[in-house]
């Protein structure tokens, strides 16, 4: 059993133990998870009650405008932030967005001023998730969207871990087994999303994208390395895995990045990152290259 006490060990994680910030799944009635965990049975770390907000309900709006906030505020500066339509035609129809969400009236006056919250509303999201089913044989999903409010708010009331704890919620709540996703090489999501399961790079440059220096990745959902990301050790097992590839990858350079991709698209993968050298690595350092033993 992972138990929720090898990252509560941290007092900077008890805010999970609180019955004031609970999980939250935004999801219409026919996307609903069935037998949420089922897949992930040996976690433990969301004993809560799940609170479920229906999205076609025109009562709900206030919810999703202040899901909407949070994702502006965190990717309006980069040019990235959603559309409406799309958060409701690509993300509310097909997925669904999880989360964790804060007790309105149990929030602090400058925490309440600092999000600008919704008074009337009893539930204020602290995070979002957004994950979408695909066409895969396999199964896969798309991890589509994740921030929270550390994004905005200044250190000493951030809530530690929520960003890495919100798509382990999302991951282990739908069951998923094979997650990819996109993200920029610079983006500080690399450092999270590169710690939930070997991070295979699908892509390493896509002019496909509106910003060419965007990683595509996938990954099989390990939820026995997730502690490990709190604790910045090594993934277990993963030099007894994988083998240097012989060359690096340099996250601002152009060329390093083509370089990489013509390897991929000329079938010498699969490839591989080390999680915990993309988490403890500067942001434009260049990382090593692994391969498969």
């Amino acid at each position: 059993m992972l138990k929720a006490s090898e990252i509560f060990i941290d007092e900077r994680m008890q805010w999970m133990k609180s019955d004031d910030i609970r999980p939250y799944v935004f999801v219409r009635p026919e996307n609903r998870i069935l037998e949420p965990g089922r897949l992930h049975r040996r976690l433990d770390w969301f004993p809560h009650e799940v609170i479920y907000k229906n999205p076609l309900e025109m009562d709900q709006v206030g919810f999703a405008d202040r899901i909407m906030y949070l994702e502006t505020a965190a990717f309006g500066p980069s040019g990235m932030a959603m559309p409406r339509w799309v958060f409701y035609d690509c993300a509310i129809v097909p997925g669904f967005v999880a989360g964790f969400a804060a007790r309105t009236s149990k929030l602090s006056p400058e925490m309440k001023r600092l999000l600008a919250v919704d008074e009337a509303i009893e539930w204020t999201p602290l995070s979002l998730f957004i994950i979408i089913p695909t066409m895969s044989r396999d199964g896969e999903w798309v991890a589509h969207n994740l921030c929270s409010v550390n994004s905005i708010l200044p250190k000493e009331h951030q809530v530690y871990g929520i960003g890495f704890i919100s798509k382990a919620f999302g991951l282990w709540y739908a069951n998923v087994r094979t997650c990819c996703g996109m993200t920029q090489w610079t983006s500080p999501s690399v450092k999270l999303h590169s710690n939930y399961g070997d991070f295979e790079v699908l892509t390493a440059y896509t002019p496909v994208h509106s910003y060419a220096r965007t990683v595509t990745y996938r990954l099989i959902v390990d939820t026995e390395s997730w502690p490990a990301f709190f604790h910045k050790q090594e993934r277990k097992g993963f030099h007894d895995r994988y083998e240097s590839a012989g060359f690096d990858v340099d996250p601002v350079n152009d060329q390093s990045l083509i370089s990489f991709q013509r390897r991929l698209e000329g079938g010498e993968g699969p490839f591989f990152l080390d999680p915990r050298e993309t988490r403890i690595k500067d942001l434009n350092a260049p990382l090593k290259v692994y391969r498969p033993k």
